[in-house]
């Protein structure tokens, strides 16, 4: 099992609240700077977003471009080889939606507002 069992190395990737998040929107919007992804999502502070980015980075999924410049430029892209991972993220992203449509029709919508689901 432990050959081809590895989705805990998958987990370690997109763990986290942000992870996916930001994965998501550099797939929908392509390359952008830090202050785009920051007003992208607005609730991620930019520690935060810069731990995330560097983590992404380190494993290969993000690509972090420095341009000499003044002001100084950076922008983030995803890697020929994180593009691997973008049919897991929609499959998750699509499951996402159809379960909060399916526990909208269980509990009303309401309800989710109150357990603080999204």
């Amino acid at each position: 099992m432990e050959t081809y069992c590895k989705f805990e190395t998958a987990l370690d990737i997109l763990v986290g609240k942000w992870k996916p998040v930001i994965l998501l929107r550099l797939f929908e919007h392509g390359t952008m700077r830090f202050s785009e992804l920051q007003k992208a999502i607005p609730d991620i502070t930019k520690k935060m977003l810069t731990q995330q980015l560097r983590e992404l980075e380190y494993h290969d999924i993000v690509h972090r471009e420095v341009y000499q410049q003044v002001p100084p430029k950076v922008e983030y892209s995803i890697t020929e080889y994180g593009r691997g991972m973008h049919t897991v993220l929609k499959a998750m992203n699509d499951w996402g939606v159809s379960h909060i449509e399916h526990l909208n029709e269980l509990y009303g919508e309401n309800r989710l507002k109150e357990k603080g689901s999204r």
